[in-house]
């Protein structure tokens, strides 16, 4: 069966910055500021997308009174290309790596619970023996870095293991099944007493994450069931080092993993009180269907020896 004008044209004639520009004109939906930041003209950029559709036979996007608006071929081909590009990335820092004698480069997403335990100490082993492998981390949560992970744009994802359900293109390695502790600051009152009850708390602040995270609505379970009310007293955040110091600096509590207390420079009280476990254990996740670098897959072996030891 001979070829038609559509699979020739995406077998033979479709180049690498045609790609770029379908992701550019879906960016920023106006020709105007794509010929800008692609330092070209407005008609050039019209023609390169004339000449696209024609090619293709398909009408990649409409024209409206709010700019470009990709159609549904247009949707289809620019989710492949952001697909694609990314490869071309990862093939280029792989070959780099090959030609200059190291493991490449590795991206890893963390949530912010895990930038001041796990992760530093496996990076600093990971540099120990393998020099040349450069990692980029990017902090955030499970909701702006599971996208990237399952987009290729990330190689590692390291936090609090989602729920199993969650996304079967998923591969996960489990590390730590660190409970979960209410914490104050060393001068805090309740730090001070033997024991603590559950009704001890009413009265103070609280540092909670933020809602729609992960440990909200379980944190909130358990204080309602204590008859503890949240008051207006409160921030909300995830990140590690902020709670650390606010809890140094007020009398709030907040709930955190238990490593967190061991800081050398900002030890945290620990309260006397049980938990349920709430979460799944903490993990470096990876996406399924793509196969993980030299310098990805060292990076979890060092995950691994460092969750072992602590």
């Amino acid at each position: 069966m001979p070829a038609s004008p559509l699979d020739w044209y995406l077998q033979v004639n479709l180049k690498a910055r045609q790609l770029r520009l379908l992701i550019a004109l879906d960016d920023f939906g106006n020709l105007k500021q794509v010929a800008e930041i692609s330092h070209i003209t407005v008609s050039a950029v019209s023609k390169a997308l004339s000449e696209l559709e024609k090619g293709l036979g398909l009408q990649l996007f409409a024209r409206t009174p709010q700019g470009l608006q990709p159609t549904a071929y247009g949707e289809c081909l620019i989710r492949h290309a952001r697909s694609m590009l990314v490869n071309i990335h990862h093939a280029r820092e792989e070959l780099r790596a090959i030609s200059t004698g190291t493991e490449g480069k590795i991206h890893v997403g963390v949530f912010p619970a895990w930038t001041s335990v796990l992760l530093p100490t496996a990076l600093a082993l990971l540099k120990e023996r393998s020099p040349g492998t450069n990692v980029l981390v990017t902090e955030g949560t499970i909701q702006t870095l599971m996208p990237e992970l399952l987009q290729g744009n990330i190689n590692l994802l390291i936090g609090r293991l989602p729920s199993r359900h969650a996304s079967q293109d998923v591969q996960e390695l489990e590390l730590l099944k660190e409970p979960l502790v209410l914490m104050t600051g060393p001068n805090h009152p309740l730090a001070k007493q033997k024991k603590v009850k559950w009704a001890d708390m009413k009265n103070y602040p609280w540092v909670l994450p933020p809602a729609g995270s992960q440990l909200r609505e379980p944190l909130e379970h358990i204080l309602e069931r204590h008859d503890i009310s949240l008051s207006s007293n409160y921030i909300e955040t995830l990140s590690t080092h902020l709670i650390r110091s606010y809890l140094h600096m007020t009398n709030a509590i907040a709930m955190m993993a238990a490593a967190a207390a061991k800081d050398p420079i900002q030890p945290l009280n620990v309260l006397p009180l049980t938990l349920p476990r709430l979460m799944r254990p903490a993990g470096v996740m990876w996406n399924r269907s793509r196969t993980l670098t030299p310098g990805a897959q060292h990076l979890v072996a060092c995950l691994k020896e460092v969750a072992e030891s602590l």
